[in-house]
């Protein structure tokens, strides 16, 4: 896988203990790398990161990214191989109650980890994460590409574009050189759904926590479309970009989108129908109801364009869409409905991740 690029590496992963940290910091140990995580705390209960006991098999340090003191001294101490940024404030209703906290999280924690990479200035590829959110999002029909307008109506929207600001700017100011010890790209990605996710306000998670105790889940906009996908797709792009640019100058500085196939868009309503044949409702009117209130701007269409890291990496999304279901409703089921070991069983989601990949041969299985 990657061309063993990970093994016995050290890669730090900011934000390690959130949705997509902690089946990043999965597959890294399953690839063998020394994990190092930074997560200023453990963001949801239940949480994932706990479940699996991850803080027994990484170097864990509980820091803010915010504080550039502690920023610096870790990556200056640890000088890890690789670095993936995913630390943020990932919610876009929370942004609206808390604007300050989001800005200074996914703005000034993104400066800080670039101003302690040129600070410590040792040989280390950077995948900065950011989101498909960062577009200014006109609800085009065909997908965002990379050069793209940033920016957005909504504070998480413009945290994101305006963190991608930054990230250009420090690239032409101090890591552009060819020379230079630091590595940089960038990696958006859209909606993400798997086991694991107890965040707020994201749909997936109402409806397993609801569906769990035999509820009924409530939706906004069962009409709005997003191009659905598990996690381990955009993490898989993630690993492929560091594998390719720790291999290959040629890609520094450059910004990749990660989604899935075009045919894996679908209405909110068709996922809950989906999801919910897992859960053996005799009625799927037993499953959910619409309530159309809609608090806050959300977009009814958002979707990527993939074709720049088809060209240059040959990277491809994985699952079809049945399997992402599948994933998704079987993880939580096991987890709430069953005494099944749950590390283990995202062990195992990762291994059949990889086998499908290596049934249509990815390049990156190699």
């Amino acid at each position: 896988m990657y061309n063993n690029i990970y093994q016995g590496k050290k890669v730090l992963v900011t934000g390690h203990t959130g949705f997509k940290g902690t089946w990043l910091t999965a597959w890294l140990l399953q690839l063998k790398a020394e994990v190092v995580g930074i997560s200023k705390d453990i963001p949801t209960k239940p949480s994932m990161f706990e479940e699996l006991h991850l803080e027994n098999k990484i170097v864990h340090y509980k820091e803010d990214i915010r504080d550039l003191s502690k920023m610096i001294e870790i990556i200056s101490t640890e000088e890890p191989d690789f670095l993936f940024h995913l630390a943020a404030q990932p919610i876009v209703s929370t942004s609206y109650i808390e604007p300050i906290e989001t800005i200074s999280s996914n703005v000034m924690g993104t400066t800080n980890i670039l101003e302690a990479l040129k600070i410590s200035n040792h040989k280390c590829t950077a995948i900065i994460i950011t989101s498909d959110k960062a577009y200014d999002n006109i609800e085009q029909i065909w997908g965002y590409k990379e050069d793209d307008k940033m920016g957005g109506k909504d504070i998480y929207s413009g945290s994101k574009g305006a963190a991608e600001l930054i990230i250009k700017s420090y690239f032409h100011s101090f890591f552009k050189s060819k020379d230079s010890n630091i590595k940089l790209a960038i990696g958006r990605a859209g909606n993400v759904i798997g086991g694991g996710d107890w965040a707020t306000d994201r749909i997936v998670v109402d409806c397993m926590e609801a569906w769990s105790e035999g509820e009924i889940v409530e939706i906004r906009a069962p009409k709005a479309t997003r191009p659905w996908q598990h996690v381990l797709e955009p993490l898989s792009g993630y690993l492929n970009l560091g594998q390719v640019l720790y291999e290959d100058n040629s890609l520094h500085g450059e910004a990749f989108n990660f989604g899935p196939r075009a045919e894996q868009n679908h209405t909110v309503e068709e996922l809950l129908i989906d999801l919910s044949g897992y859960w053996d409702f005799n009625d799927v009117n037993d499953a959910y109801k619409v309530t159309g209130n809609i608090p806050f701007h959300e977009a009814g269409l958002l979707k990527l364009n993939c074709d720049k890291a088809l060209f240059y990496f040959k990277w491809q999304a994985n699952l079809e869409y049945k399997d992402t279901i599948r994933f998704t409703s079987e993880w939580y089921y096991d987890f709430y409905k069953t005494d099944k070991d749950i590390y283990d069983i995202t062990m195992s989601q990762i291994q059949e991740y990889e086998t499908l990949a290596k049934e249509k041969g990815l390049v990156w299985t190699k």
